[in-house]
């Protein structure tokens, strides 16, 4: 008999009280404990806090049954705002560092893909999870792309995506922290936040039109998470070869920011988790071991390189690049430029050889 035929579980009604409310009454729980815990870690002075309250609002509701979602185009618009933002603060000091480093940065990149496949494999090979479900649950690129592709191979979408965005959540807040506690904030007066400034016509036509440009390239070309990869590309070429300044305005940066943690936060729905529960030790045993990995490497170029520690750590979270690209622009005196284009090439290579290592794990779990 279908499984979906069967009653529901006794505690259902309680773990989806949200999905009986209407939804503008869903969304307007969500803003509200948004605006709690993003009020809340702002006063604690915890980077990205527009990003991570707003999260873990969304991870709430999700978990209690909510059935709002952002609607793609506006979460498509956030990631293109947050691709201006990213694109904004590339300056080309970085190609010089990149070019002469760049043996170490492939042998990181390499180092961080072998780490993760290690882990899928091992929880592929132990039977926690079903066939190359935990290779692409573990790939340290970005979490929709993943997720996609996934479906495309046979993985169970539910629990790829339970692992990515758990994993998002993970590194985000463990980043999070880390630039909190790395940051020596004593005696420095933080400037109060301009939420309204005022609009300057041509660099703010500038980003918008960038964003707007840079999502259609992104959705024609095909790329991977096109809203932002198309823009930040787009943008930092416009930037950089053109000189062309951008203004992203307090407010603008807020809304989207939002809509990034609530895309993020709502995808952890009750019947994903209880798919997961069995499994949920062990996956969280490996985020903590990729991320320990990551911050191994992290010391390694810091010390290698001479750069910043906080600026080397972040470069090396495993994933998700936007969140860690908000992190990076919100903590002072951190190099976004060496940030991105560390997250970026990472992210390019998991996506080239993501299905030859998926279907590599595949065989040798089958043997």
């Amino acid at each position: 008999m279908d499984s979906s035929a069967e009653p529901p579980p006794p505690d259902l009604p309680v773990v989806e009280r949200m999905a009986r409310m209407r939804k503008l009454w869903q969304w307007l729980a969500i803003l509200t404990v948004s605006a709690l815990f993003a009020g809340a870690l702002e006063l604690a002075a915890l980077p990205a806090a527009l990003l991570i309250g707003p999260m873990l609002a969304a991870i709430v509701a999700g978990t209690n049954g909510a059935t709002v979602r952002v609607p793609r185009l506006l979460f498509g618009a956030a990631q293109a705002i947050v691709g201006c933002l990213v694109a904004s603060s590339i300056s080309a000091d970085i190609f010089p560092v990149f070019y002469r480093e760049w043996p170490l940065f492939l042998g990181v990149v390499v180092a961080t893909v072998t780490a993760s496949s290690l882990l899928g494999w091992l929880i592929s090979r132990w039977r926690i999870l079903p066939g190359t479900t935990a290779v692409w649950g573990s790939s340290p690129g970005g979490a929709t792309a993943m997720v996609l592709m996934a479906g495309a191979f046979g993985a169970d979408q539910r629990l790829v995506a339970f692992m990515q965005y758990l994993r998002v959540i993970f590194v985000s807040m463990t980043a999070a922290l880390v630039a909190k506690m790395w940051v020596d904030t004593s005696g420095i007066e933080i400037p109060p936040i301009v939420w309204f400034p005022p609009i300057d016509p041509h660099p703010f036509a500038a980003t918008i039109g960038i964003a707007l440009v840079g999502g259609l390239l992104g959705k024609l070309l095909r790329l991977p998470s096109p809203f932002f990869l198309g823009t930040f590309i787009f943008g930092t070429v416009i930037h950089l070869g053109l000189g062309v300044e951008m203004q992203l305005p307090q407010w603008l940066l807020a809304v989207s920011y939002a809509m990034v943690g609530w895309s993020i936060g709502l995808n952890f729905t009750w019947p994903i988790l209880r798919h997961a529960t069995r499994a949920l030790p062990q996956i969280i045993a490996s985020i903590v071991a990729l991320i320990a990995f990551c911050g191994g490497l992290a010391f390694m170029i810091s010390h290698l390189l001479g750069i910043d520690p906080l600026t080397a750590y972040l470069a090396t979270s495993p994933g998700g690049m936007d969140s860690i690209a908000i992190i990076a622009a919100a903590a002072q005196n951190v190099d976004i430029s060496f940030v991105m284009a560390l997250q970026s090439a990472r992210f390019l290579i998991v996506l080239l050889i993501g299905p030859s290592v998926a279907r590599l794990v595949a065989r040798s779990v089958r043997q």
